[in-house]
């Protein structure tokens, strides 16, 4: 029987052919990553044709130089730029880090530009300030000799137009309580964040109960030309001088050099750094200086009757009336705010001035309640000269 030849093939399994020859599809996830780099292209063509509509060439290309570079634009600042104060007073250092930066002080004595030396007010407040108006009369016309900072409570929203110049001079603050340290440091609060402005070379602390016994001319003349700062320093023997006083002080402070004072000062540049980076004292005031002793009342003046004793007046350059008694002195209302009143406080003292004699004495007053507005807006151009 002739057997059956079969193909080689036949009889076994296929095996699939490789066709290399052949296109193979693309795999899906490649294709969703290509579409959407087609939209996001098509997307950045029609913001960038946007743009360049809407606000023009150049407002384009200075946006693509800020975001990439700010390097090369910082190291084109000016000297006017880099000592220009900030605006914007609100920021988010700690007290540890802006008295740090405060106490930065130039050790060339003569400045590279030309500086104008501006009185810094600091106003030590609760909330408003009722006399805002009668300070804006006062300020009026000397914008480039003054500065203002405000430390309210830290809950405090201000209210004042744009056009005001107490307008976003607020601080950053903290609750101050009156006798306790935290009032000290709203006060250091104040000085600091004055001093961040190099022009600043006055710094007198007001409250809102305060008001300008003479026009903005007589106040600068008065600062500028005398030799001494103004803090009110006197050796009280008495319970409440010398008998605050703690032996744990020493030797830091010793009983002879502990000094009572006003708590409204004005410093120059030099005290203010002095008393902004100030630990040494601090630390022994903080702990044994607490109610019936009142810290406000002595730190500062110990303190710079020991550093610079002879570069302070021994005296405050606000008025207040004490003669009613009790821990405050006397507030004015409405009904007290007479033309012989105010004549009375600008004229009726006497007092050293420069080593030698002053009818000028008194530069601000207090206190004086929101009540008396009315009548010291009459009464202020024909008694105080503004």
């Amino acid at each position: 029987m002739q057997s059956k030849v079969l193909p080689l093939e036949e009889g076994k399994d296929h095996v699939p052919l490789n066709r290399t020859n052949q296109a193979r599809p693309l795999p899906l996830r490649l294709l969703q990553l290509f579409v959407l780099f087609l939209v996001l292209c098509v997307a950045f063509s029609v913001v960038s044709l946007y743009t360049i509509r809407r606000f023009g060439v150049d407002s384009a290309l200075m946006t693509v130089k800020s975001n990439f570079l700010p390097c090369l634009e910082e190291f084109n600042i000016s000297l006017s730029e880099w000592i220009k104060p900030s605006v914007n007073l609100m920021h988010s250092m700690t007290d540890e880090e802006l008295f740090w930066r405060a106490s930065f002080s130039p050790q060339i004595k003569n400045y590279p530009f030309e500086r104008v030396p501006k009185i810094a007010f600091m106003f030590l407040t609760k909330g408003p300030l009722p006399f805002a108006p009668l300070w804006e009369r006062f300020l009026r016309g000397h914008h480039a000799l003054f500065s203002i900072y405000i430390h309210s409570l830290p809950s405090f929203k201000p209210n004042f137009s744009h056009a005001s110049v107490f307008h976003g001079r607020q601080i950053p603050s903290q609750v101050a309580e009156w006798g306790r340290m935290s009032i000290c440091d709203a006060e250091k609060r104040l000085l600091a964040n004055a001093l961040l402005d190099i022009n600043n070379e006055w710094f007198i602390l007001l409250s809102e109960s305060c008001i300008p016994l003479f026009n903005f001319s007589v106040i600068y003349k008065y600062l500028k030309e005398s030799k001494y700062s103004f803090v009110g320093s006197f050796d009280d023997l008495g319970p409440y001088g010398r008998g605050r006083y703690r032996d744990a002080m020493a030797p830091e402070v010793n009983i002879t050099e502990w000094r009572k004072g006003s708590q409204w000062f004005e410093v120059n540049r030099k005290l203010a750094i002095s008393i902004v980076q100030d630990t040494k004292f601090y630390k022994k005031f903080e702990q044994f200086c607490r109610p019936p002793c009142y810290v406000d009342e002595h730190y500062f003046p110990t303190m710079l009757t020991i550093e610079a004793g002879d570069v302070i007046a021994n005296r405050s350059l606000t008025w207040v009336d004490w003669s009613r008694g009790g821990p405050h002195p006397a507030t004015f209302g409405r009904r007290d705010i007479t033309e012989e009143l105010l004549a009375r406080i600008v004229n009726g003292q006497n007092c050293s001035y420069n080593n030698g004699t002053s009818s000028i004495c008194s530069l601000f007053a207090r206190k004086f309640a929101p009540s008396s507005l009315r009548p010291l807006l009459r009464l202020a151009l024909d008694v105080f000269g503004y």
